[in-house]
């Protein structure tokens, strides 16, 4: 965990993955697209992973979830992520919990957190971001 939590910072990543096959890889692109286009590819490519993210919000750790992460670092976590990761069983640490994720304006809540912060069902979640 240590070294995707490390190399999340140092090649100022957006994700890193340790895949279950011990592969590690680095991915670039903003919000859940990397996560949504590694699970397009291959349903199961993240069972069983160690994931180091930079911003995780509800929407992220639902998908995280029925994918099958084991273990998650994220720099920021939303509070609304945290029953969602206890839920599924994914160990997980962070740099620093907020209330939600903010939308790229920095001016209110994240479009994709606003729109599921009630839903419950991650199932549904993951159905409508990946599929």
């Amino acid at each position: 965990m240590e070294e995707i939590k490390e190399r999340l910072n140092r090649k100022d990543a957006s994700l890193v993955v340790a895949y279950q096959d011990g592969t590690i890889k680095e991915y670039y692109q903003d919000r859940i697209i990397d996560l949504v286009s590694i699970l397009k590819e291959n349903e199961t490519a993240l069972k069983g992973s160690s994931i180091a993210d930079k911003v995780v919000g509800k929407v992220a750790a639902a998908v995280m979830a029925v994918a099958g992460v084991s273990k998650l670092h994220a720099n920021t976590l939303s509070k609304i992520a945290i029953p969602v990761l206890e839920q599924a069983g994914i160990t997980y640490s962070y740099g620093k919990v907020v209330d939600y994720i903010k939308n790229k304006d920095q001016t209110g809540m994240c479009p994709m957190e606003n729109k599921y912060q009630n839903e419950m069902d991650v199932n549904k979640i993951y159905e409508e971001m990946v599929k």
